[in-house]
């Protein structure tokens, strides 16, 4: 794993309409590495994910968020996105008039467009990928997500379920390649069997090149897709770090313990 983390977010202080919500938020993640942030509703952990991809209503009063070492606060959504940052929404949205294809064709060439500009590209400067090629791409990952090639014809999370906007964006995950991916809440709402589906798509994904900060407010989707860390966000600050037994103790005692300040051991 590399020395230098991909995504260092550095004493992190965030309002939203004046009102103080991250607190001096630190967090590292390298590629190759899950980390897990989880905490109590109304903790910040949307907050850190729409500020993490430059959502404009989040203002950073103070700190810093690195990319490969570099400041993001000046860069928008989509250069974020185009240089590797990547988030899937707890709420997508429906985008009619455009297909699932055609917009992941779009988005793929604008990524590649910064990787050829970087010297990191397989791409003639200019030119999208070859419609063969990209047919390819794009069935080899709806395979990997067991979603029904049909899915590519419909017009983005248009009439989709909630298990299907969800697969949808971990299909964006697979067809990008992000570095970092971050996953806002991408349990909520899902049935067992449409959680296990996504979970699986996330675990077929992660691998040297990618890192992952799944953000969620209970344990079962980390019964699927195993952190390496577990931090816990209580009022805008991480409160507690450690590894997937945190998960496990936090099903079984809750919030109220770190709320208190009280320190309990698992029994």
């Amino acid at each position: 794993m590399s020395h230098v983390p991909e995504l260092a977010v550095k004493n992190l202080h965030v309002a939203v309409e004046g009102k103080e919500i991250l607190k001096g938020l630190s967090l590292e993640v390298r590629k190759g590495e899950i980390h897990a942030l989880m905490g109590p509703n109304g903790s910040g952990k949307s907050t850190l994910a729409n500020t993490l991809m430059g959502y404009p209503r989040y203002e950073v009063t103070s700190g810093e968020i690195l990319f490969k070492g570099k400041s993001v606060l000046e860069m928008e959504a989509d250069e974020r996105s185009r240089a590797g940052l990547f988030m899937a929404f707890q709420y997508p949205v429906a985008i009619p008039g455009v297909s699932v294809a055609n917009f992941l064709r779009t988005a793929l060439n604008a990524r590649r467009a910064v990787q050829d500009a970087n010297g990191t590209g397989a791409m003639p400067v200019g030119k999208g990928i070859p419609p063969k090629e990209f047919r390819a791409l794009l069935r080899e990952k709806m395979a990997l997500l067991h979603m029904d090639e049909s899915v590519a014809g419909r017009y983005l999370n248009d009439g989709f379920s909630g298990g299907e906007k969800k697969r949808a964006e971990i299909l964006q995950m697979a067809i990008l390649k992000p570095e970092i991916a971050i996953l806002d809440e991408t349990d909520s709402g899902l049935d067992i069997d449409a959680l296990r589906v996504v979970a699986e798509g996330v675990n077929a994904l992660v691998g040297p090149d990618l890192g992952v900060l799944i953000i969620t407010h209970y344990q079962r989707i980390l019964n699927y897709v195993k952190p390496h860390f577990v931090h816990v966000m209580v009022d805008g600050q991480i409160q507690i770090s450690g590894g997937p037994e945190l998960a496990l103790k936090l099903e079984s005692l809750g919030y109220d313990w770190l709320r208190e300040g009280k320190e309990v051991t698992t029994p």
